[in-house]
């Protein structure tokens, strides 16, 4: 995700100051992720200065000023095209789990093992994610279902494998 397009959309509201940008980011998209400080500051300067937000206001503090920014209108533009164009689905062709199940089989160590720990990983992450699905507001609960809707497919993909198993070392010892 594009942290400076959440910001656009986070501005449009009304103008921030960082830190405020910081808390409603992390409340918003960040829970598992919060944003440093560094990523807030850095991310401001390059909207300003690609004149995508603007200083709304200055107000002298006990430390540095406090800038409150506001968006411009070619940011708003920005934050439409953004939203209006699609995502590239990401494919994951080149996935680390599938590099290591190769490498098993390439190298005569057990892949069965790390498709089994993988998953036991997964399951628990299931678990994990059902449980603040359940204690969360509509939005946790949404970023949850995705969450849980691609660890699904992963589930799918180890038991597939596993199935698979003896072809793919066969296929790749030759």
């Amino acid at each position: 995700m594009s942290i400076g397009q959440a910001f656009l959309g986070l501005l449009e509201s009304h103008p921030r100051h960082g830190y405020d940008l910081k808390r409603a980011y992390d409340e918003r998209f960040g829970q598992d992720r919060p944003l440093h400080y560094g990523q807030v500051y850095a991310t401001l300067s390059r909207l300003l200065k690609n004149g995508l937000v603007e200083v709304d206001s200055i107000e002298p503090g006990e430390g540095p000023e406090r800038k409150c920014y506001a968006i411009t209108a070619a940011g708003v533009t920005d934050v439409e095209r953004w939203l209006a164009n699609p995502e590239k689905p990401d494919l994951y062709l080149q996935n680390t789990l599938y590099t290591k199940v190769v490498i098993a089989l390439l190298t005569g160590r057990g892949a069965a093992e790390i498709l089994d720990t993988q998953r036991a990983e997964h399951l628990r992450l299931m678990r994990d994610l059902t449980r603040r699905k359940t204690d969360g507001d509509l939005a946790d609960q949404l970023i949850c279902d995705y969450g849980l809707f691609h660890l699904e497919a992963d589930l799918r993909w180890l038991e597939l494998t596993a199935a698979r198993l003896d072809e793919l070392t066969r296929e790749v010892r030759s």
